[in-house]
């Protein structure tokens, strides 16, 4: 499963699609305003801004708006303008995430009393979806987690009008009982019916003309796609508030659609200066978490993965991108990438290693310019052809590329990139048996901390020369 955000327009929009939600008001009345909206036109396309008082707010994945005083409410169509200027392309901070106002969300105002609004939540777990409800909403509806009455539906349950009276709705007025209960059915049905994975309403306004969606936050299942598109639409996911779009990631994203392989790209910083290219999607967390408690966290420019047996044509793409976005920027201290894996199951090594040295032909150049240093660790299916490729082309760019196989611990090359620990002067592709080398009669040597007898050591990290008479920089005998 792969839940991702959406925006609130997005959600109130797959509601009003939904004519199973019968009591559901001011369906599709709603208007996004970006930096590209004419405001002098708004009152010609949406003629009903003339006649309602409304209410205006930021729809870019923002906690907790109206705390924050990012909520104008009753205001006239003059009256959402003149508070537009003072917010559209303002820069603020939420928390630890700073960003600009760009996106936001204009609808009509409802009026009505605290004891209209209502706080109704379902979401996903491996075992059942959860739904939440509580007899109070808004902005001070406090820790609903504590609060709420719950109700589990089990995987393929059907949740039924008598179950949420009896289990949620029982300090609910008789007189509203019926329409919520009926709401919250249709509302299950149609997350599941669109792979939500989270559904939040607060507040759920209940007035004697029906059933009012004031505020909204979901999530969807991206991987049901290919199931849901027809009733999705075209779905934009938003990036987290703080963090911006960036074409390269729509770019990976359609390489990854295109493709049986699995290609993610996150851009955390871009002007950072530790950069990675991990194989795997665990090995990926674990590399970004091993940066961090490093104290990379302030560097680290990106999150994603290459797995899933890419082909060397879609590796080199992935690559390039990588490179190109790490080399527009110089930072005093140089930069790094870390081309980090565990040992493949399946995934050929030397293939998609071949696309990344072709990527790095293609810009030893700016490489060279920006001091970039590469750190390779990988094991797997012909991973010795692999190091080998990658060793050559540091030989022949330039570039310091340090190259180790599955002798050394899958994120030690972390500690030598951020100079926590020396660079070892070895050869890259040495392999561990119970700590110790063997040779071709299978009788031990010395241990691989202080190996001397199979090896002729490198002049330098970059010198990956493998010995005579071993297969790609193994010691002779160990897989023959």
């Amino acid at each position: 499963m792969s839940a991702k955000a959406i925006s609130e327009q997005t959600g109130k929009k797959f509601l009003y699609n939904n004519n199973t939600l019968a009591a559901l008001q001011n369906r599709f009345r709603y208007v996004n305003v970006t930096p590209a909206t004419d405001l002098n036109r708004l009152a010609q396309e949406h003629p009903w801004l003339l006649t309602e008082r409304l209410v205006v707010k930021p729809d870019q994945l923002i906690k907790r708006r109206g705390k924050l005083g990012l909520v104008g409410i009753n205001l006239d169509l003059q009256g959402v303008k003149e508070w537009l200027k003072g917010h559209l392309m303002k820069e603020i901070t939420v928390g630890r995430a700073k960003g600009v106002l760009k996106n936001f969300l204009i609808e009509p105002f409802v009026p009505h009393t605290q004891d209209e609004e209502f706080y109704v939540c379902i979401y996903a777990t491996r075992e059942a979806d959860h739904v939440l409800f509580y007899h109070e909403g808004g902005v001070e509806v406090g820790d609903v987690d504590a609060k709420a009455q719950r109700l589990a539906v089990a995987v393929d349950d059907k949740l039924s009008d008598a179950q949420v009276k009896e289990q949620l709705l029982t300090h609910v007025p008789d007189d509203k009982k019926d329409v919520l209960a009926s709401f919250i059915v249709g509302l299950f049905n149609l997350y599941e019916d669109l792979y939500f994975t989270y559904l939040e309403i607060n507040p759920l306004v209940v007035t004697k003309d029906g059933v009012y969606v004031l505020d909204l936050a979901g999530k969807i299942d991206a991987t049901a796609d290919f199931i849901c598109k027809a009733k999705w639409g075209d779905v934009e996911f938003p990036p987290p508030f703080g963090r911006e779009a960036y074409p390269e990631e729509a770019y990976i994203a359609d390489l990854d659609a295109k493709s049986g392989a699995s290609l993610k790209l996150t851009l955390l910083n871009p002007q950072g200066r530790i950069w990675t290219m991990v194989a795997g999607g665990g090995a990926s967390v674990v590399y970004s978490d091993t940066i961090c408690d490093l104290g990379g966290v302030d560097e680290l420019a990106n999150y994603g993965e290459y797995s899933g047996a890419p082909s060397e044509q879609q590796t080199y793409d992935y690559a390039k991108t990588i490179l190109s976005l790490m080399t527009r920027e110089k930072h005093p201290e140089g930069k790094v990438l870390i081309i980090g894996g565990s040992i493949a199951n399946f995934t050929n090594v030397a293939a998609t290693f071949k696309g990344i040295v072709r990527a790095i032909k293609d810009y030893q150049g700016p490489l060279k310019e920006h001091e970039v240093s590469i750190f390779v660790r990988r094991g797997g299916p012909n991973y010795q052809e692999g190091l080998r490729v990658m060793g050559e082309v540091g030989k022949t760019t330039g570039i310091p590329i340090h190259v180790f196989g599955t002798e050394t611990h899958m994120t030690a090359i972390v500690g030598m990139a951020l100079g926590h620990r020396p660079i070892p002067n070895l050869p890259p592709v040495a392999v561990h048996t119970a700590n110790f080398l063997l040779n071709a009669n299978n009788s031990p040597m010395t241990p691989a901390s202080s190996r001397t007898a199979s090896f002729s050591e490198p002049k330098t990290a970059n010198d990956v020369t493998p010995p005579k008479n071993s297969k790609a920089g193994l010691p002779p005998g160990i897989y023959d």
